[in-house]
């Protein structure tokens, strides 16, 4: 199977990897003029379901495609390689007697620069670098700057700013990938690729529970004969559905039903494990009833435990909640919910703080997982409730749990309304 590879850059970058990459008959590409978010938006998201893997033609790009988040699909960078370095420097050195210390430099650190010039005994030291700053107009007026103070005659970048450097009156010149750069990228896309295409053929288990006694049409009592219909009803859509993921339908209780398949045709109809899958509901019957459990494993029988154990999750979560759980005991859900959390089973810290408290693992998981989807420590009992998916008065009860126990201590107290008890804010310690 081929590899469709999206990149993303600049005009001239792109031009460049794209030749390089004429010679890789099992990849192809589609390249993306990409410099901004919003060229992500309007060209990138239209088309990322098509895409297996990305590859940007430089760190600019790179930053800009990590910082948006909008692709789950592996993402690999152009690494700035010595010889693009060293053939550039003798260029200007041989044909303009341009010394390395009399230019200005970006999107190369300063170790990889000392690095080179130590490879070749050049005895300079490099002082007008900067490898920190992707804004493209920082670093027009860094280069700018060096070049009209006098400390330097040329600039060498990194970046598509080359014209604008030259409108402005400074010589630049171009870093762009080499051949043995872009080589050493596309051997990490192929193994990669390998890999995912293994774990792609991964069993998959879903549990898949149908409660239409309890949430079915508004003020309506269903006779058995009613719910027999339903149910027959379901299991027509559940074998449609289970055909449309060549997977193998089992009925494993009243209302509870399994279904065998791979990881990557659940991969595909979830969008990634981000959404639950479509499927069919019956007429009249609320799609909430429909509450499932993914389980991921290397064999059917750690498919299945994972199964389980994401369905007991899902439970926790309400019904019409769908849960997956990875082989590697990493547990993500609920599926297309904007507070999606991700959280493992497997770790020696979390067991460490469990010792400190009565709240469950999972519930540790949660909380840590919760902290890092937030970028911060502190939160109120509302916000907690909201990612967790529980009554304020349940999530104000972990929040006391860990304060008595010295995992969180109350930083400030908001008062949202004019009557009513304050708020506390907690800083979680965890």
């Amino acid at each position: 199977m081929g590899i469709l590879l999206g990149l993303l850059g600049p005009t001239d970058s792109i031009e460049v990897v794209q030749h390089y990459l004429k010679k890789y008959k099992d990849i192809t590409c589609i390249p993306i003029e990409c410099l901004t978010e919003e060229d992500l938006n309007e060209r990138v998201e239209p088309r990322k379901n098509d895409i297996h893997m990305w590859l940007c033609t430089g760190p600019i790009t790179f930053n800009i495609v990590q910082e948006w988040g909008g692709l789950s699909d592996p993402i690999f960078l152009i690494p700035v390689h010595g010889s693009a370095i060293y053939s550039l420097l003798l260029q200007l050195s041989h044909e303009y007697h341009l010394r390395v210390n009399e230019i200005s430099y970006d999107a190369i650190s300063r170790e990889k620069l000392s690095q080179v010039l130590r490879e070749t005994t050049i005895q300079e030291t490099i002082q007008h670098i900067e490898s920190e700053t992707i804004d493209l107009q920082e670093l027009i007026d860094f280069h700018v700057q060096c070049y009209k103070n006098g400390y330097t005659k040329a600039a060498i970048t990194g970046h598509p700013i080359k014209e604008q450097l030259e409108e402005l009156g400074v010589p630049a010149y171009r870093i762009l990938p080499t051949e043995i750069s872009v080589d050493s990228v596309v051997y990490e896309i192929r193994k990669i690729h390998e890999m995912l295409h293994v774990k792609r053929a991964q069993i998959a288990v879903q549990i898949i529970e149908y409660d239409a006694a309890f949430i079915g049409l508004k003020n309506t009592a269903f006779t058995t004969d009613k719910l027999y219909e339903i149910e027959l009803e379901f299991m027509k859509k559940l074998r449609a559905y289970s055909k449309r993921i060549q997977g193998s339908l089992l009925t494993i209780g009243p209302g509870r039903y399994m279904i065998f398949s791979t990881r990557g045709f659940l991969q595909d109809i979830t969008h990634n494990f981000a959404h639950v899958a479509e499927m069919d509901s019956v007429e009249g019957v609320k799609k909430e009833i429909e509450t499932c459990g993914i389980g991921i494993g290397h064999s059917a029988h750690e498919a299945e435990i994972n199964a389980w154990n994401a369905l007991l999750q899902s439970r926790e979560w309400g019904k019409g909640s769908w849960v997956v759980c990875f082989d590697d005991k990493k547990i993500s859900g609920p599926l297309g919910e904007e507070q999606q959390l991700t959280y493992s089973y497997n770790s020696d810290e979390i067991e460490s703080l469990k010792e400190k408290t009565s709240l469950s693992v999972a519930t540790l998981h949660k909380l840590k997982s919760i902290v890092n989807k937030r970028f911060t420590e502190e939160m109120s009992a509302t916000e907690l409730a909201q990612y967790m998916q529980l009554t304020t008065r349940s999530a104000r009860r972990i929040l006391n749990e860990l304060e008595v126990n010295g995992l969180a201590v109350v930083v400030a107290e908001e008062s949202p309304r004019k009557t009513g008890r304050p708020r506390k804010v907690y800083r979680l310690l965890l």
